[in-house]
């Protein structure tokens, strides 16, 4: 497929990242059209490796498939003389550069923003990390449940009354696409300026800012915003499965439910005529309900809850929610090559558009694939790049 019609059609990227929050913001720019060259350690991403299973049996990573489509693979060693000087070759001609080292890393290398802004004016230089470039946890390594745990969200997820890592890396996701939402913007005004600029985002401060209701609600005014308790939410066990059932946007939510399950209106009562005694007695009126839930299958409850407005939802395994016809129908799975193996099937981009949608181009790189190719394109003959190989300057494969 032809990336001359993409969004960013001649847009060169350098993602010199690994794991998931700075090289999924590099994939969206690659999804809309950008050349997008993954500079990796000798070694490869560390999602190359984590696949444990893709490891035993010599496949691909799918942790790193998932991340890596649209890219061509450059394996470079910063350490040393050559490799070093072919980043700062190819860097003094990209359009951004994104990254994931620690504070200080990139500036050792004499690759920090203010060293390849000298030479190249025009280049985004984009910075992930855990809790940003400077103060008291800068040189601390970030991850998803670690932020999870600083920024309250673990204080406001309990299971059996005890806080409880949320498995996805949501705020992973979320920093990595706000990053790329920097990367265009930068890209949108260099276009004004003639000029680039150095583009960070944190995990820390992304967790933050996706409660931006809760914390308005506790600045503002000194109370706790807890979603799920706020008003008749539940989870209820089916006579096959499970069901979430919300109340929200609902005057009166248990009546409609009691109408749904066919049983006598508990708002009738005195103790949860109006909304606000429910929510204080939630606990009872799911001991006096819950039986009615297990008198029905999940399809049967759903559909009595829709007749009556209420959202709700089946729970669903992730292999469950994967065969659903409105995912099917949204084409979130898309089928990638891979060399050396079997097609495969990863999370396409969410994003639709009419003219010119996200796209894939190309499936994941094997380590190194790309080294010839691209430095070719960069200036370096064969001679050369065999050269800087012999070195352990750079891998080819």
């Amino acid at each position: 497929m032809n990336k001359e019609n993409g969004v960013l059609a001649g847009v060169t990227v350098l993602d010199i990242s690994e794991v998931m929050q700075a090289p999924l913001a590099a994939q969206v720019l690659g999804d809309l059209g950008a050349r997008v060259i993954k500079i990796e350690r000798p070694g490869g991403d560390l999602m190359r490796r984590m696949d444990t299973h893709a490891v035993r049996h010599g496949l691909m990573s799918s942790y790193f498939a998932a991340l890596n489509r649209n890219k061509v693979s450059v394996p470079l060693d910063m350490k040393t003389e050559g490799g070093l000087m072919v980043m700062r070759q190819l860097a003094a001609k990209a359009d951004v550069l994104i990254h994931n080292y620690r504070p200080g890393v990139m500036e050792r290398f004499g690759l920090g923003y203010d060293d390849l802004s000298k030479a190249n004016p025009r280049i985004v230089y984009a910075v992930a990390s855990g809790y940003g470039e400077s103060g008291p946890l800068s040189t601390r390594p970030g991850q998803d449940m670690a932020a999870q745990s600083i920024s309250g969200i673990l204080a406001s997820t309990t299971r059996e009354g005890l806080p409880a890592l949320i498995s996805t890396a949501a705020i992973d996701f979320a920093s990595g696409m706000i990053l790329a939402q920097g990367i265009l913007a930068a890209l949108l005004e260099r276009k004004n300026s003639d000029r680039g600029q150095k583009v960070s985002i944190c995990l820390l401060d992304t967790a933050i800012a996706m409660q931006m209701c809760e914390v308005a609600s506790q600045q503002m005014y000194n109370y706790t915003t807890n979603w799920v308790d706020r008003n008749l939410n539940w989870v209820f066990p089916t006579s096959n499965g499970h069901v979430t059932v919300l109340g929200f946007f609902r005057e009166n939510p248990l009546t409609l439910i009691c109408n749904a399950l066919g049983m006598p209106d508990l708002a009738q009562r005195e103790e949860f005529s109006d909304l606000a005694k429910q929510v204080a007695r939630k606990s009872d009126i799911f001991e006096l309900v819950k039986d009615e839930f297990a008198k029905f299958t999940c399809d049967e409850v759903l559909a009595r809850l829709e007749a009556q407005d209420i959202i709700c939802a089946p729970v669903l395994t992730l292999e469950e929610a994967l065969m659903h016809p409105q995912v099917e129908r949204n084409e979130m799975l898309i089928t990638v090559d891979v060399e050396g193996q079997s097609p495969i099937r990863i999370v396409g981009n969410p994003l639709k558009m009419t003219r010119t949608p996200p796209r894939t181009y190309r499936g994941p790189a094997r380590l190194g694939a790309d080294t010839l190719s691209v430095l070719r394109e960069f200036g370096f003959s064969d001679d050369r790049v065999n050269e800087l190989v012999a070195e352990g300057a750079v891998l080819a494969n």
